[in-house]
Formats: structure tokens, C-alpha cells, sequence
């Protein structure tokens, strides 16, 4: 080797030691967010979420009030009777699946072979060989694994999870906890890995919001995680999300904008139960606000019968803009969920009590008078009011059905028809 080569291979093999050294100086100097983006970068992918997670057991939002005057023990197990599980194990909805779940929780056994239970419902959605087992083997799987973690396939297919982190969501209010296991097409994994790819892959211009607010809340305020950084290294914030759910019209979002008001509700009562470590004062006050503000709209929009249009966010004007060849079923959406988070509220946030015993009287017989075929064909909106009403009483669904199935031990003898269990429904992306 020449002279003037031997040169050349020093010189580069000091510029490069220097490279190395200054990067390696400059890389303590970044935030962990930003190695996490230049290890991403080098490896062509997104960064992993910055959140440990300390917690495994999702929160609970407990209801506040035990009032009969709303819903009696005979007019609930009615309801309840109403919205159990009673669906066929071939092609099973995800939507169905993760909305009866969020209501009888993910630890109910039901004693009728017709019914699914909490544990099944759990495994169906976490356990590909369930699902392809229910749709068939040349089905496409709903859990897709990721490099990070595991991606929940949904939109508008039967087949799929209708809302973004909608399962996710339901999980956590099913009391489903992070090291629940999980079962992809390649390997087996856990929930966090789901609720990883989640956080990650969330947003804030995304079309909905309200179930990945829900899914984060519940699932991040017992270890009071109050921010992360995403894939795209964007700092979110319960703040941000708070925001993101009052921007736009109340008539926005999922099931007539009433969704948006149950998630800030839950987010402002677990930032109230972990001493405020999530939500800044200036957002605890705007979303009060908010929520005031919806307060008047309802009792302005109530209609003389007990029931709320779908136009509810008129406020005043709604029987005006009121369209009179709207489906029923939409002001069981209406009802039924202002129903269940004025049940999370504090009184300060309600109507007269006169206006939530009307609302609970009107939906009570709807739901009643309603053939079971129709209620097994728009499960998802007669789900909420089971839930409502159960909160209303101050307990859940399976714990009510419990006490009440061991007093009446007929209870879940049912005539399950095939009909109960129809391959179309009116269902669609305002309310499920």
C-alpha cells in the first residue's frame, strides 16, 4: 500500500471515529422521544409509544345514584332480558360482540347455552382462531400484527370493528386488563400490545376520537399517565384530546355527538378520582362548560313524551328542524345514551329530575314494546339503554343479572328464534 493510500484510510478512520464520537455525545443530548425517532428512522419504521405501563386493570367510572324512581328491579331485568347476548356463533359481528361486552363485562357465565358469555365474547376478539372459526379460514383476520404491536382491522365491513379503537374501548370498560393474552395470525402476544399500537397510531385529525379518548382514559389514569408522544413524535395530551372532542359542532361524531359527551364526562370523573393529574384547571373548567352547555340543549330539546330527538343540539329549535321521516331508532340513540352519562353526572349537570324519570319511562316502553327481532337487529342502540338503566341503580348489568337470575331461576330460559339473530340490520356508523 502507497504511502499516499495509507494516508487516506488514517484520515478516514479518524473523521469517522470523530463522527462517532460527536454522535454519540449529541444522541445524550435528545430527548428520549427523539432517539426513539432515529432508531425509528434507521430501522424504516415509527417509533415505539413512550408510555410504560405500570397498570394493567383498566379504571372504573361508578355510577352515582341508586333511584328507583327511574328504573324498578322488574322494569330493568325486562330491559336487561331484552339485550342478552343471544347471537349466533356463525359470522359474529365484532360490533355486536365488543358493545354487549362493554355492558355484561368480560367475567358474566350465563347458564343458557344460547347466550354468549363474558369470557367467550373476550376470546372472540382477541383469539384469531375464534374468529376465523366464526367467519371461516379464508376470512381476512381482524388482529393485524404490527412491529410495535397489534392493530385492530375496522370500518364499515361486518366482519370488522366499526370504530376506530372501538374494541379497545370496550375492552377496557369490560374490565379486560393489559396482560390479558392475545392471540395474531403469527404469535401470541397481550392487550398491551394493542392499546401500544393505539396510542401510537392515534391522531388528532382523525373523522372520531370519542373511543380512543375512552380507551386512553380508562386504561392510562390509574398509573396517571397524562401524555405520550405518537408515531409521527407529536406530544398528545388528555388536554388535547379534551379539545379535540369540543371543537366541532355537538352534532358531530358518533351516535348524534352524544358519545363525545360520554367520554369527556368519564374523562373529567377519572381526572377527578386521580387527584387531577390528568386534565389541566383551564381544561377541567371548559369542559364543564361544554358539558353545561349540553345540558341546556336537553332540556330545551326534550319532547313532551320523555324522549330526545336526534336534532337534540337544537336546543330550542329542535321540534322545528325536527325531520319527521327519521327512523325511531334514532331517538332510542338519543335517549338512551344522554341516559347513561347524565347516570356518571353530578347533579349540577342534569335536568330536572322530572325530564331523566320521562326519558327513562319512554325508553323503557319503547324498548319493551319493541319485537325482539327488532332489538336483536338494532343491538347496538338498545344496548346503551340495558346500561343506562342498570347505572341508574347504581350497579352494572351482570352483577344486577346475578342477584336477579339466583331470585328467578327462569330467567334465561328463552326461546332463542333464528330471526333473533338477522343477517342484515339497520346499524350504521352514527350509532355503533
Amino acid at each position: 500500500m502507497s504511502r499516499n493510500n495509507r494516508t487516506s484510510v488514517k484520515t478516514t478512520l479518524i473523521v469517522q471515529g470523530l463522527f462517532i464520537v460527536a454522535f454519540t455525545i449529541a444522541w445524550f443530548f435528545l430527548s428520549p422521544n427523539q432517539q426513539r425517532r432515529i432508531s425509528a428512522d434507521i430501522q424504516s419504521g415509527r417509533p415505539l409509544v413512550d408510555v410504560k405501563f405500570t397498570n394493567q386493570t383498566p379504571a372504573t367510572v361508578a355510577p352515582f345514584y341508586d333511584d328507583e324512581t327511574v328504573v324498578s328491579d322488574e322494569e330493568l331485568a325486562a330491559v336487561l332480558t331484552k339485550v342478552l347476548p343471544r347471537f349466533s356463533r356463525e359470522k359474529l359481528r365484532p360490533n355486536y360482540l365488543e358493545h354487549a361486552l362493554r355492558i355484561w363485562r368480560a367475567e358474566i357465565e350465563f347458564n343458557s347455552p344460547d347466550l354468549v358469555s363474558g369470557p367467550q365474547m373476550a376470546e372472540f376478539l382477541v383469539n384469531t382462531g375464534q374468529y376465523l372459526a366464526s367467519w371461516g379460514d379464508d376470512s381476512e383476520p381482524i388482529l393485524e400484527l404490527e412491529p410495535g404491536g397489534v392493530r385492530v382491522r375496522w370500518g364499515g365491513n361486518a366482519d370488522t370493528s366499526v370504530h376506530h379503537d372501538h374494541m379497545l374501548a370496550s375492552m377496557a370498560e369490560a374490565g379486560v386488563t393489559l396482560d390479558t393474552p392475545v392471540f395474531t395470525p403469527a404469535r401470541q402476544t397481550t392487550m398491551e400490545q394493542i392499546l401500544s399500537e393505539a396510542l401510537r397510531d392515534f391522531r388528532l385529525d382523525e373523522r372520531e376520537t370519542e373511543w380512543s379518548a375512552m380507551a386512553f382514559t380508562l386504561y392510562l389514569a390509574p398509573q396517571r399517565t397524562a401524555s405520550w408522544h405518537n408515531g409521527e413524535g407529536r406530544r398528545i395530551t388528555f388536554d388535547l384530546l379534551a379539545e379535540r372532542l369540543m371543537r366541532r359542532h355537538r352534532k358531530r361524531g358518533v351516535c348524534l355527538g352524544t358519545h363525545r359527551v360520554y367520554s369527556l364526562m368519564s374523562l373529567l370523573r377519572l381526572d377527578e378520582d386521580n387527584e387531577h393529574e390528568l386534565l389541566s384547571a383551564s381544561f377541567r373548567r371548559k369542559i364543564m362548560q361544554f358539558l353545561h352547555g349540553t345540558r341546556e340543549r336537553i332540556i330545551a330539546s326534550q319532547d313532551p313524551d320523555g324522549s330526545w330527538p336526534p336534532n337534540w343540539y337544537d336546543g330550542a329549535d329542535a321540534a322545528a328542524n325536527t325531520d319527521p321521516t327519521q327512523p325511531a331508532y334514532r331517538r332510542v340513540i338519543a335517549t338512551g345514551h344522554h341516559l347513561e352519562w347524565l347516570a356518571i353526572a353530578p347533579k349540577e349537570l342534569h335536568p330536572p329530575h322530572d325530564s331523566i324519570v320521562r326519558a327513562a319511562d319512554w325508553i323503557i316502553q319503547k324498548t319493551l314494546e319493541t319485537p325482539q327481532e327488532e332489538i336483536s337487529g338494532q343491538y347496538t342502540f338498545y344496548s346503551h339503554v340495558g346500561n343506562a338503566l342498570a347505572l341508574w341503580r347504581k350497579t352494572s348489568a351482570p352483577e344486577f343479572w346475578e342477584t336477579w337470575r339466583a331470585a328467578h331461576p327462569d330467567a334465561e330460559q328463552l326461546n332463542i328464534a333464528a330471526e333473533d339473530t338477522p343477517e342484515n340490520s339497520s346499524q350504521n356508523d352514527e350509532g355503533a
